[in-house]
């Protein structure tokens, strides 16, 4: 295929020519991969570099990069190698010879160690730069020790939004190394946010009036910024809360195990600090959205059904589709096997990996039921259909926007259309409410936490 680069594909292109270390924050859809590989084709061409290190989430490294570069007529000639799979598969990979190693950022932890900090690459593309946000994390400290030792980096990743800026520090330190927001992130929150506490635990950060220009301003040398609003007329995409109501029976039961669940958490988990209270609430909305979504696990991770409301009414949209692909993002394991029994005669398959991906976009597969978490960030999957059906939404909206433009972007012929099944009465409803109020996921499990507290004992 010939690439036709946009105009703004072109200004992204020249960035990382003329930026030895960048940021693109540049929305879904927008065409990051093919405008960075055309780029370091154009650096190669001219010996500004000659090893390219691209560390991406593992579904992407295993599909993205490498489908890109055979899909573009002018990037043929650039050999691309993946660097996953076993520890030897790995090693033999990097003794190949190429022009970019992809490799998971799961990996790269390991990829720093083996090279001793000093990785043996000329430029760096960091893909999905998010994956780096935290400070503490084992992947962003390897990153630390192992940047200075390459000349060109380019971080890959959408607009953020002014909730999500306290998360830039470590994402602009990947690439500038502290320079422009500096090189602590205590200094940095001290100064550009309002901090709000529990128990002594910062569970919230506001930007200060005035800190989210003067934050932009900063990284703005090497940043480039563009919404995909402002560059693309892509087909709408149309959402649908689709209540699934349960039966009188089934609702009382509901509520009481809801009850009991809330009251023996408030009793064992009452008094702890904040940042744990919410893992431990994240353990509890998730057996009451299993229960919304049909299924729960007991202690010895058996499954026991408990009604089918929402395999009933996923099975009504898949026929309505009339022969069309459904996207179906499922949330737990037990989803899988029962949503698979209820929909026999279609061709439904669990997206595991690259086959998939392609069998998917050529319209051989009429149901895929895919986890967010795996399928969210870096794939294309707009030509195998334009219909999503949420089985449970979950609670990160960063994931919930991330998983619906793989279908929703540049390429896609019709409108998509979002189906999210909310079990009424239930804790989906919470969720729902979270991800439209576009509040971080420990925030959103506390608030939720404290409903359905004060919900149970006032009763």
């Amino acid at each position: 295929m010939i690439f036709r680069p946009y105009e703004y594909q072109r200004t992204a292109m020249q960035w990382i020519i003329d930026k030895p270390r960048c940021g693109l924050f540049l929305d879904m859809g927008l065409g990051k991969t093919v405008s960075t590989l055309t780029a370091l084709q154009w650096l190669i061409d001219d010996c500004e570099i000659s090893r390219i290190l691209v560390v991406a989430p593992k579904k992407v490294a295993e599909t993205t990069w490498s489908t890109e570069a055979e899909k573009w007529e002018h990037l043929h000639d650039l050999r691309v190698v993946k660097v996953i799979g076993t520890e030897k598969q790995r090693c033999m990979a990097l003794a190949q010879k190429a022009d970019v190693y992809v490799t998971g950022r799961d990996n790269f932890v390991w990829l720093v160690g083996k090279y001793g900090g000093k990785l043996p690459f000329d430029a760096l593309v960091i893909d999905e730069l998010t994956s780096f946000k935290s400070a503490k994390s084992e992947r962003f400290k390897a990153m630390r020790i192992a940047v200075p030792s390459v000349k060109r980096v380019i971080g890959l990743t959408g607009t953020p939004a002014p909730n999500g800026l306290i998360d830039l520090w470590a994402q602009m330190y990947c690439i500038d190394q502290g320079e422009r927001l500096g090189k602590s992130i205590t200094r940095y929150r001290e100064t550009y946010f309002e901090t709000h506490k529990w128990n002594n635990i910062i569970v919230r950060c506001d930007v200060k009036k005035g800190c989210e220009e003067i934050i932009r301003n900063k990284i703005a040398d090497i940043c480039l910024s563009m919404q995909a609003k402002d560059y693309l007329q892509l087909p709408e995409m149309i959402t649908h809360t689709v209540k699934v109501y349960l039966s009188d029976k089934t609702m009382s039961a509901y509520t009481k195990f809801e009850k009991e669940k809330v009251l023996e958490f408030q009793e064992e988990h009452g008094n702890e600090p904040a940042n744990i209270l919410a893992n431990s609430a994240a353990g509890l909305m998730n057996k009451l959205s299993q229960y919304a979504n049909g299924a729960i696990y007991d202690e010895d991770m058996q499954v026991h059904s408990i009604h089918n409301e929402k395999i009933d009414r996923l099975a009504e949209i898949v026929e309505a589709a009339n022969g069309s692909s459904v996207l179906v993002f499922y949330q737990y394991k037990h989803d899988i096997p029962r949503i698979t029994s209820r929909l026999k005669g279609y061709e439904v398959r669990v997206y595991q990996g690259e086959k998939d991906l392609k069998d998917w976009n050529a319209g051989k597969i009429d149901v895929l039921l895919a986890h967010p978490a795996s399928t969210a960030y870096g794939l294309n999957m707009q030509q195998g259909g334009h219909y999503i059906v949420w089985f449970g939404t979950g609670w990160n909206l960063e994931l919930y926007q991330q998983a619906n433009a793989r279908l929703h972007r540049q390429g896609q012929q019709y409108p998509v259309t979002v189906y999210r099944l909310i079990c009424a009465g239930t804790v989906d409803e919470r969720a729902s409410a979270a991800l439209e109020g576009k509040k971080g996921v420990q925030q959103s499990l506390l608030d939720s936490l404290n409903y359905l507290i004060r919900k149970h004992s006032e009763q």
